[in-house]
């Protein structure tokens, strides 16, 4: 498996300084100000972004005694394509007041700005710095006194290679997953989607077992089939499972609806205090009848301003996929607009990798459509987090998983498409 070239483009160690001073140099100091601010950060092609800037009273020679980052920019093969061998300015514009706007104007007062050029070429294969240290903002306009706005930052690219993946179809119609590679569409995984108390005896092993290793108790789940069970009307959606193959037809990962998607009492929609539950299996052993969690995503359907499928994903910890696991990544996605599944430091905050080391930089990205749309999930994996194609299988489970997650919390006064029926009788409850 080839990667495809990715590069980053990292704005870092912002912090500013802001000194007065008179025309003779008598008097200078730190400006007294107490209004919080922070910059807008622009590159043309990219949406902007802000961040905040802590104020720094150290000498000039000297880095900030505090700094953020901002998210950054992340270049796929086009846009290195695009930016090679042409420099762009990078743009920071710098405000004193709050983020935001009022009336639609903006509420800070501008400082002052600065332009930083970048040019990517060879940024996929070694690291760029564009720009390190202080640099000079503006002046105030009254000719006794002059106030100066210094701007610390750090502006530089790392190549970011990435594995590429593409649904063939929704994932509820059990497609080929592809790996992508410039005009290459190579296919990789094939997966087989069920949705009915059944959907274990059909896919696995009438039972299996899930595995946890731990030096004191070895703590094992077997999961039975439920064909014996008396089937009953319920408003719930379980039983989901998606399992993926290898092109031999060897199952390399699961995923598997652990805890039913319900409503709430009294109403039509699952909430952030009962979440549905999905686990993320690979599979132990050579007979592939044991399977051991590697990760537990729970989906909600969040309430206010904006409908969003809320989510939390954690990786499972040798005690078994409680709550007490490993947080990675949680947030909220439109339900309407859909949005991007994203695992990575720089923008989920800190946590930790698949192997219990810090992350460094991105993980994984799956993109998800509204419900109702039509959805062939695009996913990209850092190539420092896949060892083996069992790997990659893991992250086209849990993209599956996230996206099946925008039908499973729809509002159950709405109907879903058949493939996600579990028994046509129930229609009516679904």
């Amino acid at each position: 498996m080839d990667p495809c070239p990715f590069a980053r483009l990292i704005i870092e160690s912002l912090a500013l300084k802001l000194q007065v001073g008179t025309k003779s140099g008598a008097g200078a100091g730190v400006h007294p100000c107490t209004t919080p601010c922070y910059c807008k950060i622009s590159l043309k092609n990219f949406p902007s972004q802000t961040a905040l800037l802590p104020l720094s009273g150290n000498s000039d020679g000297a880095p900030p005694e505090f700094a953020t980052s901002a998210a950054g920019f992340h270049l796929d093969p086009a846009a290195l394509r695009r930016m090679s061998g042409r420099p762009f300015s990078l743009r920071v514009s710098v405000y004193s007041g709050r983020m935001g706007q009022t009336c639609g104007v903006r509420s800070g007062k501008l400082v002052g700005r600065v332009n930083v050029s970048v040019d990517v070429k060879g940024a996929e294969s070694k690291p760029i710095v564009f720009q390190s240290g202080w640099v000079k903002l503006g002046r105030e306009k009254d000719p006794a006194v002059q106030t100066v706005a210094k701007l610390h930052l750090v502006v530089r690219s790392e190549p970011d290679p990435r594995f590429v993946f593409q649904f063939g179809g929704e994932p509820e119609c059990s497609p080929i997953v592809f790996q992508i590679q410039g005009n290459i569409r190579q296919p990789v995984f094939s997966c087989k989607f069920c949705a009915d108390r059944n959907s274990r005896s059909r896919s696995l092993p009438a039972n299996f077992t899930l595995t946890t290793p731990n030096s004191s108790n070895n703590r094992r789940w077997v999961v039975r089939s439920l064909s014996g069970e008396k089937e009953r009307p319920a408003r719930e959606r379980k039983g989901w499972m998606i399992m993926i193959y290898d092109l031999s037809g060897s199952p390399v990962a699961a995923a598997s609806v652990i805890t039913p998607f319900v409503p709430s009492p009294g109403t039509d929609r699952v909430s952030r205090s009962n979440p549905g539950a999905w686990l993320i299996l690979r599979p132990q052993g050579s007979h592939m009848s044991s399977w051991k969690p590697w990760g537990r995503l729970e989906a909600w359907r969040e309430r206010g301003p904006v409908d969003g499928l809320g989510y939390k994903f954690e990786l499972v910890t040798e005690n078994g996929p409680t709550r007490t696991g490993i947080p990675i990544a949680e947030g909220t996605m439109s339900m309407k607009k859909g949005g991007q599944f994203c695992i990575d430091k720089r923008e989920s905050g800190p946590g930790m990798s698949l192997m219990r080391s810090p992350v460094k930089g991105f993980v994984m990205g799956s993109t998800v459509e509204g419900e109702g749309k039509v959805s062939k999930p695009l996913v990209q994996v850092g190539v420092q987090h896949v060892t083996c194609m069992a790997d990659a299988a893991l992250f086209i489970a849990l993209s599956a998983a996230i996206d099946l997650s925008m039908d499973a919390c729809r509002l159950f006064s709405h109907k879903l498409r058949k493939e996600l029926y579990y028994d046509d009788q129930h229609d009516m409850f679904m």
